[in-house]
C-alpha cells in the first residue's frame, strides 16, 4: 500500500469531532478527537479513520498492525482471483483435412474452457489466392463446429494473405 492508501491513524486525525466505534465494534457516537485519542491509549491499540469522506468521520479503535495485515491479506486474494486472458493463435490452411479442422477445433474449445480469446487465422499463398470462397468455407464450418462453446467477437474478415476471426469464451 502506498502512503495516500492509508488511512489516518492517531495524532494525524486533526478533525475536531469524530464518530468512534470502539474495539468490539459498539457505536460510542460523536466524540472529539481528544476524547477518542485517549479511550484508544486506555485500551493500548491505536485510532484509525475507517471513513474519511462521511460527516463527521468514522473512526475505529483497533489494532493498526493487524489491520493492515488484514488488508494486505485480501489485496493478496483478489490479485490471486484475476484472469489474464491471453489470445491464442491457431493457424490454418485452406488445403486442411477435415479430420485436422476437428482436432484444431478441440484446441480451440480447450482454449476457450481456460478462458482466452483464440485468434483464428487462415493463411493463403501462391495460387490458393484465387479461391479465398474456399477459405471463407472453413471458417464457416468452425464457427459452426463452436457455436455451443463461444461468441465471435470479430467475424472473418479479410487482413492482406489471411482471412483472420476472434472468438472469446461465452
Amino acid at each position: 500500500m502506498s502512503r495516500a492508501d492509508e488511512p489516518r491513524i492517531n495524532q494525524q486525525i486533526t478533525n475536531a469531532s469524530i464518530r468512534l466505534i470502539d474495539q468490539s465494534g459498539n457505536m460510542l457516537g460523536v466524540v472529539t478527537s481528544a476524547e477518542a485519542m485517549k479511550l484508544a491509549e486506555q485500551a493500548g491499540l491505536d485510532l484509525v479513520e475507517i471513513s474519511p469522506t462521511a460527516s463527521p468521520p468514522v473512526c475505529k479503535i483497533l489494532d493498526y498492525g493487524k489491520y493492515r495485515y488484514e488488508a494486505q491479506k485480501k489485496a493478496h486474494e483478489a490479485r490471486k482471483k484475476q484472469k489474464v486472458v491471453q489470445i491464442k493463435e491457431i493457424k490454418l490452411r485452406p488445403t486442411i483435412d477435415k479430420h485436422d479442422l476437428e482436432i484444431k477445433v478441440r484446441n480451440v474449445m480447450g482454449f476457450l474452457e481456460e478462458g482466452d480469446k483464440v485468434r483464428i487465422t487462415l493463411r493463403f499463398r501462391g495460387r490458393e489466392m484465387d479461391h479465398t470462397d474456399l477459405g471463407m468455407k472453413i471458417l464457416e464450418r468452425v464457427q459452426e463446429l463452436l457455436v455451443d462453446h463461444c461468441k465471435v467477437e470479430q467475424p472473418p474478415r479479410f487482413e492482406g494473405k489471411q482471412i483472420a476471426m476472434t472468438v472469446g469464451p461465452k
